[in-house]
Order: structure tokens, then sequence, then C-alpha cells
């Protein structure tokens, strides 16, 4: 898809609501079909938006995905909507009303944004995904608080804007880019953006920023949503200095309390599995405090008690076994169990779960989760289920 306006015309709306529910393997039918009727270009324009769509209902729900418009990037790169609306929600609380939104992409934060009541100028030097910004503020009845301009955002100027929203790109022609400085623009430069913007800034970076990256003037927040860690936002105008998880759905924010490092103790009866979010905010200590447990490992964030209290920072098994790594032994114990239902994590192990999964051939009614790591250095296997 190159061009967007052919599928903005009547008959490319009306070509996008016949291809909306076309089965892949059917589209060499149906593009056979409606090109006796309709330009070639216009038909592969509209299948191939309608697979985009189908691919973005994961990230933006049907009843918007099918209004939408996408480009392949855009599908990929795009902010999920429930981690975009929780970060509008944060500034429409903290008064922000107008944003100038940096690198906006096919413009969900914008979306998000202007449903939270603020003004937004969405800026993307890339035309083909500007047009897509346009036309989804148009398709969901957002055109009058999104303004939507086609430049370079080192070029824009934000003054009489609250606030600004930076997306740098995270990918280049070798795939994803881990030097803060090789974003497009660089963080330095939307570091200097956040700065001068009066009310405050929100810059969304890549989950595994190091942490020594992080001004000391802004507040660093790893956003997880249903357990997957999607993004890490550096804040301006709010708690300089602060860390935090939060968990979407809730949301739920554990902040950091500066808590030093967990002591190691010997496995207990109860293994907790802080979430992504909270291991890439580095507050493990939080969670061990919370549940009154250390660590299995000094290098591994794995926690362990003696005693279940439930926290929605952490994963909680009951752990019935712990064994030297070994896996015949392993296959013995499931196979004694009936264990058929098979669950293998792990960290700090250089085996695969796939692997033991494969010479355990796990056979039997009963289900088990298997803890592939290290208990105090050395390799072990923790067997239990969850609590």
């Amino acid at each position: 898809m190159n061009d967007l306006a052919p599928l903005l015309t009547p008959e490319g709306r009306a070509l996008l609501d016949e291809v909306r529910d076309t089965d892949p393997a059917q589209e060499l039918a149906v593009a056979t079909r409606l090109r006796r009727e309709h330009p070639a270009e216009l038909v592969s324009a509209a299948l191939g938006q309608a697979r985009l769509r189908q691919r973005a209902v994961a990230k933006f729900g049907a009843e918007d995905a099918g209004r939408m418009f996408f480009t392949p990037n855009g599908v990929e790169q795009s902010t999920r909507a429930s981690v975009a609306a929780y970060r509008a929600r944060r500034m429409a609380e903290a008064g922000i009303t107008s944003v100038a939104d940096l690198c906006c992409g096919i413009g969900g934060d914008a979306i998000a944004l202007a449903r939270a009541g603020i003004r937004v100028l969405a800026v993307d030097r890339d035309p083909q995904t500007a047009a897509a910004a346009r036309a989804n503020a148009d398709a969901l009845g957002l055109s009058g608080l999104v303004e939507v301009r086609e430049a370079d955002v080192t070029d824009v100027d934000t003054t009489g804007f609250d606030a600004v929203f930076v997306d740098p790109a995270r990918r280049g022609g070798r795939g994803r880019i881990f030097d803060p400085e090789a974003y497009s623009p660089p963080l330095s430069w939307a570091i200097s953006a956040a700065r001068r913007a009066p009310r405050g800034a929100a810059l969304k970076v890549a989950p595994g920023i190091p942490h020594e990256s992080v001004p000391e003037d802004a507040e660093a927040e790893w956003i997880s949503d249903g357990g997957d860690v999607k993004e890490a936002v550096l804040w301006f105008g709010t708690e300089p200095g602060a860390v935090r998880a939060t968990l979407l759905p809730g949301p739920r924010t554990l902040l950091s309390r500066g808590l030093p490092d967990p002591q190691v103790r010997p496995p207990g009866r109860y293994l907790y599995e802080p979430d992504g979010a909270v291991i890439r905010a580095h507050l493990v200590a939080e969670v061990a405090d919370q549940v009154g447990g250390g660590l299995l490992d000094a290098t591994i964030a794995y926690v362990t008690a003696d005693a279940l209290h439930p926290t929605p920072y952490a994963t909680a098994y009951e752990i019935t076994d712990h064994l030297p790594f070994n896996v015949k032994k392993l296959k013995a114990l499931l196979r004694e169990r009936r264990v058929g239902i098979l669950t293998v994590k792990k960290r700090g192990s250089a085996v695969e779960p796939e692997e033991v999964r494969k010479k355990v051939k796990p056979q039997g009614p009963h289900a088990a989760t298997v803890f592939l790591t290290r208990v105090a250095g050395a390799p072990a296997m923790l067997i239990g289920h969850p609590a």
C-alpha cells in the first residue's frame, strides 16, 4: 500500500467494508473477483489494509482497528491502546490541556490524548505515516482536537503547548536500536525538548534503557500490560528521581523506596516471579520486602519465601521439590507423578525449556511448573505449581 488516498474515496471505503473479514487463504479468489469491477491497484490496497487491520486488533481492539488506517511499520511500532490511554490519563490528571506529539506514527498516542480531552499537534516526517494519522483522527471523530503536520520534529516550534510527548524511532535497517543516542531523534534531543515544555513531558523509550541513561530530573516508569513489558517512559515535571513499575490493567503502581538488594536464602515453600516491569525498574527488593522473602541467587530475580503473601507485582508458586539440575531425575519424577501438562521457565540457565520438554516427554493428567535456575550459584530445578 503506497497511497492511502484511493482508500479514502467512497469507492475505496466501500471496498474496505467488503473485504473486511477476508480470510487470508481466500485472498486470491476474492482479488480475482473484485478486479472485474475495481482497479487492480485499489483491490490490492484494500486487501493489504484489511490484513493490517486484522493484525492491529490485538493493539487497538476490533472496533477501532476496523475503522483505522495503518502502515506495516505503524502496526508494528504503535503503542498498545491500553498503554497510550494510561499515559494520556496521567497527563490529563496533571492538568495538561495541550500536547505536541512528536514522531506521532499512525496516531495511536494522539488518539488517546484527544480522547482524554487534550488538544494535540501530531508530527511525523513520513508522508504516508502522517496521512494515516490524519485519516485515523478523522475516522474516529477526533479531527477537531488533532492537527497532523508532516514535518521533521526537530524543526517544529512547540511554543504554546503545555507538554511534549516524544516517541523516537528505535528501529533501523538492522533491527532494534539499543543505544539511546542512536534513536531518531536522539534521546538527548528529546530530553532538551522535554525540558523546554512549560508543564512537563513524556518520552517513550525502550524498556531496556540503562538506568544510568535516565536524567536526574526525570521520573522513570516501566509499564507492562497483561504481564508483557511494553515500554519505559521518562516523565518530566512530575517526581524527579522517582522510579516506578506500572502494571496494566489496573493500573497498579509500585514505587521505589530505595531498598538494598535482598539477602540470598535457601528455597522456601513459595517462589515469586516478579512482573517484567518490576524487574526492569530494579524493584525486586520492594517485592521481596512485601512477601518477607529473599533471593534464590544474588544475580537472579526469583524471590523465595516461607509464607504466601499475594501481591499483584509477582506471580506466586508453591514449590514441592528442589533438586540439583539433572534431566534424568526430572524425567523420573514427572513420570512418577503422571505430569503431562508441563510449563518450563528459566532464569539464569543456559538450557532451553523446549529442549527439556523434548527430553522428559511429559505424559499424564497432572500439571507442574519447572524452574530452571541457580540456587546460591548452583544449577537447580524447582518444581511446583501456581499458588
